[in-house]
Order: structure tokens, then sequence, then C-alpha cells
């Protein structure tokens, strides 16, 4: 989030995502005999349920795929490639796969809550994660101040808590404008976070909440590793290492966390494509990160592109040393996230980009700058195909395919962007601005509101909350609305998608008070920089591409709605191990996918 201050056939494609084939694939995943190759690092004791083969699972977000980008690029659009598929290895996969249409992320749909929904099997219910910056009553502010502005505080064991601000994305690196985030040593990992910018626990002594210990239930590294499997995640902060979930910390064997939001670099380390220099040389020389160059954000996923070939490989993610084939591993792919938002700043784009990114219409038509992050995506998974064929793997291998969240909105039509500058707009917490905690407070001169094209408000007494939905209600009414409200929830309301607001006993500390969705391609931004955004609950933001693929899958297509956080309790059952284990799976009863006979 960035916050406001800123060669397949035809026929093969069209049977594997024909709707309405909710064909049994008649066959489960679990104990087999493994790969052969994996030299005794393959998967430690887990495996998949009695005769089948499943050894391994790559878990694949690409951040932003809706499930219409996946149909589009698989059987070709008018006008775009020649009318070919233009992500032919994911129509590939899809051969032998089970492809959602309906599948939903998290609500908020941004990547924190997302990617805990995808780990856990929880919502933000039961996760506590809304999103990378929200707010939390039971907390007290860091020792020293974030990168991103969140003010310094005190904090005293044992206090009645006054509630902070709570960062957990790049401000929280020791340097943010370093790749590695200013780590003392490594290339990106749990050692690249600044403690002291961390939000404190006063009812811990005031210790640090490091991002595994924020999260509250148990995460699907965590019951692979216990069951005594190898584990890997790659991720655009070092603050992801919330995948770990609550303990020690190292529940994920293999982290890699390169900093996407630092200031680009030559990539001398990228073999798989030519990243020495950038690509993007005029991106580059303005101090740009990587999420403001169409070619540099190519660079940037080659290196997590390059540690899973290396762990393929049955090495560490930087090939720095040999390492157990995981029995679990993945990453994240930004490039279609960027490809869909951005609007380049830097002068003209080379040739084959367009200088806005995202649609062209409201059937998803791909720019042609978002058309190349698509290529780009499913080229590198290409690769990891062409990795695990080459090593003996790809029969053991389970691929997952989802996103952490959508993105809004698709038809280029519908975008409004509403500020969120005190001087230029009425964002929602514009209106509320009084209400609200310096930290959360447009004019608070901190890290400001939670506002993308959703509006979680979280007010200094939320004894005010009636009062400032009426004043919400009354300087954005129905027939002028300058804010772009759709809906507002709050009180009972609240209570149907989370926990209650409030302190313990009788609240949850990081439920908003209110939660506003807006109108379907409203964004609340204060520049020009993108025509999409993140985090509400429209279709778009939510519909997200699920696609699980082996070898041997007859492929299907599934119509009935299924979730993200059904991808937890799928991944255990494929490996032969319990999905109640999650602790979210047993709280909020969440079932595997359907379609996939796991037993």
């Amino acid at each position: 989030m960035r916050r406001i201050a800123v060669g397949i056939c035809a026929l093969a494609v069209s049977l594997a995502l024909t709707p309405a084939t909710y064909a049994d694939p008649g066959r489960g995943f679990g104990p087999g005999q493994g790969d052969g190759n994996d030299g005794g690092g393959g998967g430690g004791g887990v495996g998949g349920e009695e005769g089948s083969a499943i050894r391994h699972v790559l878990l694949l977000s690409i951040d932003g795929m809706h499930a219409l980008d996946f149909t589009n690029c698989a059987k070709g659009l008018s006008g775009v490639n020649g009318g070919n598929p233009y992500c032919p290895n994911l129509a590939a996969l899809a051969t032998h796969g089970v492809n959602y249409l309906d599948t939903s992320t998290s609500k908020p749909s941004d990547s924190f809550p997302g990617l805990m929904a995808i780990v856990t099997g929880g919502s933000p219910r039961t996760t506590g994660a809304f999103y990378d910056v929200a707010y939390d009553r039971s907390l007290q502010p860091p020792a020293l101040a974030t990168g991103n502005g969140l003010a310094a505080g005190s904090c005293t064991p044992g206090q009645i808590p006054t509630g902070t601000t709570t960062e957990y994305e790049e401000g929280i690196d020791f340097d943010q404008t370093q790749l590695n985030g200013g780590a003392p040593s490594g290339d990106g990992g749990a050692n690249s976070i600044d403690t002291r910018r961390l939000p404190r626990d006063p009812a811990n002594d005031c210790l640090p909440v490091l991002p595994h210990a924020f999260v509250r239930v148990n995460t699907i590294f965590g019951v692979v590793k216990a069951a005594g499997g190898y584990t890997a995640w790659a991720d655009k902060h070092p603050a992801y290492e919330a995948v770990n979930g609550p303990g020690d910390g190292h529940n994920v064997d293999d982290f890699f966390g390169p900093e996407i939001n630092s200031v680009s670099v030559d990539l001398p380390q990228v073999n798989i494509l030519s990243c020495n220099p950038l690509p993007d040389s005029a991106a580059e020389m303005a101090g740009d990160d990587y999420t403001g160059s169409f070619q540099n954000i190519q660079c940037y996923d080659s290196l997590k592109v390059q540690a899973i070939l290396n762990q393929i490989d049955g090495r560490t993610h930087n090939g720095s040393s040999r390492a157990p084939v995981p029995t679990l591993f993945g990453m994240n792919f930004q490039s279609v996230s960027v490809g869909q938002k951005l609007v380049y700043q830097h002068g003209s784009v080379a040739p084959g980009f367009s200088v806005t990114g995202g649609y062209t219409d409201a059937v998803g038509t791909p720019s042609a700058s978002l058309l190349q992050e698509i290529q780009f995506v499913d080229n590198a998974i290409g690769m990891m195909v062409s990795e695990l064929k080459a090593r003996g793997r790809y029969d053991s291998t389970l691929f997952v395919i989802s996103a952490k969240h959508g993105q809004s909105p698709i038809d280029p039509g519908r975008l409004l962007r509403i500020s969120g500058d005190l001087t230029a707009g009425q964002s929602p917490a514009t209106i509320i601005d009084a209400l609200l905690p310096p930290s959360e407070s447009p004019s608070g001169g901190q890290i400001g509101p939670t506002e993308d094209d959703v509006s979680l408000l979280w007010l200094s007494d939320s004894n005010r909350t009636a009062d400032a939905v009426a004043m919400l209600e009354s300087t954005s009414p129905p027939m002028n609305d300058i804010a772009g409200i759709g809906e507002i929830f709050w009180g009972p309301a609240i209570g149907t998608m989370f926990n209650l607001p409030g302190l313990p006993p009788n609240g949850d500390p990081r439920t908003p008070d209110i939660v506003i969705t807006s109108n379907v391609g409203v964004i609340y931004t204060g520049h020009q920089k993108k025509v999409m955004e993140h985090g509400g609950f429209a279709r778009d933001d939510t519909n997200v591409m699920m696609l699980l693929a082996d070898a041997v899958l007859s492929p299907a297509t599934i119509t009935s709605p299924v979730e993200s956080t059904q991808i937890a309790p799928t991944i255990l059952k494929a490996l032969g191990l319990d999905p109640r284990d999650l602790d979210a799976v047993r709280v909020e009863r969440t079932q595997a996918l359907p379609g996939i006979h796991l037993f």
C-alpha cells in the first residue's frame, strides 16, 4: 500500500477454461515415494496421501491478477498478440489443472490481509491483519520514528494503552532506500527490520512486536515445518517475514524479502533478464523505486524468480549453498500490479510499452504495458516449470497460483481520483480529520490515513463513532457524494464482517470503528501516478485468479464461489497434513477447495 501523503492449442485451452465443468479429477494428493532427486531434503517427513506423488507445493501470488485476466490471456483476445493466448505457460498448466472462476480474496483486499488469508486460512477477524499500515488500540508507538513518518512515542510496562498506528511495510527497515533494507548482513530478511521502529506492547514489558508475532494465528509454514518439512518464501518487504506466524520467527527456513520500495539500482545478480544496467535508466536516474517503472519492476521480480529456480535446484535462495528442495515454497509477483496501476512519470516509455498501464476497456483488454507484465510473469512461470522438469521434480510438484488482491477499476472510464490532501479534496478521513488520532489524521503530519479505494477509520474516541458517521453522511450525501462513499459500515454492521471494535475483553483493538467502501472507480489519491488501486470490497478488488495444477490432474473449471482462505487447508491436505492444525481453520471452519479429491 502507498500511503496518502503519496504454443498451446486452442482446443486444449478451451477445455481447461470451459465453465461448469465440475469434474472430479479422480485422484488425491499426498505420501508418495518422492521424486527420486531430493537427496533426503525433499520435504523431510512430509508427503502426500497414499497413492499420490505430491512432495512439493509451489505457491505463487500474481498480485493484481483477476480471474478475468487469466481467462483472457489463456483464451486470447481479438487485437492482442494476434488473437493468440498471451500466457501460454499458464494456459498449459490449466490443461491439467482446476481453475476457480469465482475466487474472492480477503476484505480488505490489501496485500497484508490477502497474504495472511492465503497462508493461514483466516480472515482479518481471526488473523488480526487489516492492512499493512493499520491501527491497534492495545499497543504503543515505536521507540524510533519509522521511515514513512509514524512518530515515536512513550511506552511504560503495564500502562493503559493509548493506541498506535501499526506499520508493517518498508518504513520499519533500517534503511528503506536499500534493496536489503539496510541490514547489517543478508539480502533482505528479518534482520533488515529495525525493531526500534516497531509498535510496542505494554502488556509484554513494552517489547517490540515483530511482524510474525503480530499475526494472531499460525501459518502453513509453521505446520509444514513442524511436520519435518523444509520451507521457503520470497516477498516484497522484509516485513513480510510475517508469514512465519507466531513463534521464534524460523518457520520459514529460507525467507527472502528484497525491499521493493528501495531506490532502484542496477542488478548484476539477475541472470534471467538484462538488468545491469537496469533497462529503464530514466527511472533509475530519477531515484524512483522499482514500482515506478514498467521495465525495472520485472528486474525486481526476477530476483525472486531466481530464488525459486535456485531452490528447485536444491540450493538456498541466493544459490550460495546446498539446501533441501522445499516442501512448501513460493513468491509473489509485483509486475502485473504495477502494470495495472502505473502512469509513467519519466518521459517516453520504451517501445512496446504504453505510458498508462491498466486496461483499455471494461472487458479487460490490457494496455501495452500491462500486456508486457503478464507476458513476463507467464514466461517466469514457464522457467519454473522447465527447471522442475529438468531436475525430475515436476511430477511431484503441485502448483497453487492465485493473488493476494485484485485491482479496481478494470473499466478505465470509471476512474475517479479523490484527493487526500486537505487543501485539495474530501476523502472520508479529511471530513472527520478532527476525530482521528494524529498518526491517522491527514493533518497530523505523520503517516496518515489508511485510504486507497477503501477508507479504514480508527477514531481517537470510539464513543464518537455516531458523530463521525453523521459528519460523513451530511458532508458527502448521496446527491453530492464528494467523498465517493459507496457504503458505510459501523456499529452492528461491523460485526457481520469483523469482531466489534474496542479493547479486550469486550472488543477487538484492531477493528476499525468505521469501514467505508468507495464507489466503483473511486481511488483516494492526491496525484496522477496511478489509474487503479486495491484494498476495497468491489469485485475488481476481490475477484482473483486461482489455478491448482499438477502433472496429471484432469482439467476442470469450478464456478461455485470460493475464497483465498481455502488455499491453506488445501495445501496441507495435498501434503498429507491435517488442515485442523491451522488455528484459523478451526476457528472459522475453513473448508478445503472443492473439485479436487484429496482423500
